[in-house]
């Protein structure tokens, strides 16, 4: 254990201890999701930087001597508009864990939102990233045919895309992605419309802001937005009319993830078939398929909820599209690269080799660097003029080399598996709690891609306790109560998000979190649910 201090160190010596706290041993980290390292003085409302230095304090050297305020200072030069859901500064990071400048050793079940695959600061990546930095940072697609990191990441990535996707375009972000996609498939057959979906969420840039559906305040204020597009239902099964009204309607979709061994097999999970017919009527009432380009969904929706669709629904949308000349684009921004417990989430809710004419990719697939792409069939590329696509840093050397450690990483260790085997233990344990907690009134997603659904009460104990759906809806959930969870989780060491316009939280640790975490997880996550009011 380090010495305690008698005043705040320096930065640099802080920022030295932390880095011995990180390398000494993780067990340090794993003794206690809500430890402080003696390290760090208790925080006071003024700045004790004045009492260990006679000169102005930076921000970064605030950050280690007083981080509550300096989380308000470095705030108030950054823009109103984007959130912060903590006040805590990350200084180093390992694996699931985060150490922030006041201490705490959090227990990461975010992963920067599905971005931290491979875990944080993966020995495999960041050497990867360490090399490339000392070899080239940066050979601009427009002026080099390509680059070796370039090179080697596309002969992985035709190792794991779907057959037949063999033509990829890289950029920097997913938003950048969808809006690539919606340019090519535009270019392509020649038609301007996008049909998107209900609870969506493509991204913040002007044109796939305009196909998000998930919230209104990702849109309010910026119109007029991208025109030619239009959204259709996406299911929604715990909320579908048509199945609380049929008599058989409570056996057709159950508390729990549908994914063998946890819950029923998902081809006995059952469908109105609604959102399809709805799609098929826009079609002919709002926009013909002589004027639509294609149709985008995610697999399982991400900011919107991590719904599943149920069992025919993404064959349908496929069918939709052949039998009307219009593209697919699948956005597995969130879903894809292991996420799923299939490396691409749509294969294990398609039938055997379905797929899109356009996938989107991003987050996961380089461990944290900022780095997105999209792979399509070659001929959607062949009318395109040269130069009407690009971008300064799309498929940066250092994006690139992360990308094929990051896929390197998911082979070797087989975290393909791990998602696989960690996401049902972390179904399991959610189910469990739910029949303990009459609020919750769904767990749903697929592998490490898990969430909780909260409604006003249930039955018998909870929603999986042996009521119906039905029943544990009856009561609205109380507004907030998804964040106030979040919020108790943070409180008792671990990281957690909300997801959607409804009440709900959910679970995106990276894809190699143990078992041990999982069940600590689990644990804090049932300890909040008790330290919230219902």
């Amino acid at each position: 254990m380090i010495a305690p201090t008698a005043k705040a160190a320096s930065p640099a010596v802080l920022l030295q201890l932390l880095r011995r706290a990180r390398t000494n041993s993780m067990m340090v980290m794993a003794t206690s999701s809500n430890s402080t390292f003696s390290t760090f003085p208790a925080a006071s409302s003024s700045s004790s930087a004045s009492t260990s230095t006679s000169t102005p304090a930076t921000l970064e050297s605030l950050a280690l001597s007083d981080p509550p305020r300096a989380a308000h200072a470095i705030r108030a030069h950054l823009s109103k508009g984007v959130a912060a859901l903590s006040q805590n500064i990350a200084v180093s990071a390992s694996g699931s864990r985060v150490l922030c400048s006041n201490g705490r050793n959090l227990l990461d079940m975010a992963s920067g939102i599905g971005v931290l695959s491979t875990g944080s600061c993966h020995p495999r990546v960041s050497a990867a990233l360490a090399d490339q930095a000392s070899t080239l940072v940066h050979a601009q697609q427009n002026i080099f045919s390509s680059h070796l990191p370039l090179a080697r990441l596309v002969d992985r990535l035709l190792e794991v895309t779907p057959r037949g996707l063999t033509t990829f375009l890289f950029a920097n972000s997913g938003s950048e992605a969808v809006d690539n996609a919606v340019k090519l498939a535009r270019a392509a057959t020649g038609k301007q419309n996008v049909i998107s979906f209900d609870n969506s969420f493509h991204g913040r840039t002007m044109g796939a802001m305009a196909l998000t559906n998930s919230k209104t305040y990702y849109r309010k204020g910026f119109g007029p937005l991208m025109g030619g597009t239009f959204a259709t239902r996406y299911p929604y099964c715990l909320r579908c009319s048509a199945r609380a009204h049929d008599p058989q309607g409570s056996s057709w979709y159950k508390l729990a993830p549908n994914v063998p061994p946890v819950g029923d097999p998902y081809a006995d999970r059952k469908c109105c078939q609604e959102p399809l017919d709805a799609l098929r009527w826009l079609l002919k009432q709002q926009t013909a398929p002589e004027e639509t380009a294609a149709i985008i969904v995610e697999p399982i929706l991400g900011e919107g909820g991590f719904l599943t669709p149920p069992p025919g629904f993404l064959d349908g949308v496929r069918k939709i599209c052949d039998d009307n000349g219009i593209l697919l684009i699948l956005d597995e921004v969130q879903s894809g690269v292991a996420r799923s417990g299939t490396f691409w989430a749509h294969s294990q809710l398609m039938e055997v080799g379905s797929t899109a004419d356009i996938l989107v990719f991003a987050k996961g697939i380089a461990s944290g660097f900022p780095f997105a792409g999209l792979a399509s069939r070659p001929e959607l590329h062949e009318n395109l003029t040269v130069g009407t696509f690009g971008g300064t840093y799309g498929a940066n050397a250092l994006g690139c080399a992360a990308a094929a450690a990051t896929l390197d990483v998911i082979e070797e260790e087989d975290l393909v598996g791990n998602a696989r085997e960690r996401g049902t233990q972390l179904a399991a344990g959610l189910v469990e709690i739910a029949g303990r907690f009459r609020s919750i009134v769904d767990v749903r997603g697929r592998g490490l891609m898990a969430a909780v659904e909260f409604g006003g009460g249930g039955v018998n104990g909870g929603g999986g306790g042996g009521g119906s759906v039905e029943e544990a809806l009856r009561i609205p959930a109380k507004p907030g109560i998804a964040s106030a969870v979040a919020a108790a989780a943070g409180e008792r060491g671990m990281i957690l998000m909300t997801a959607g316009a409804r009440e709900s939280v959910r679970f995106l640790p990276p894809l190699t979190v143990s078992a041990a975490e999982v069940d600590e997880a689990l644990g804090i996550f049932e300890k909040a649910l008790g330290d919230v009011e219902f």
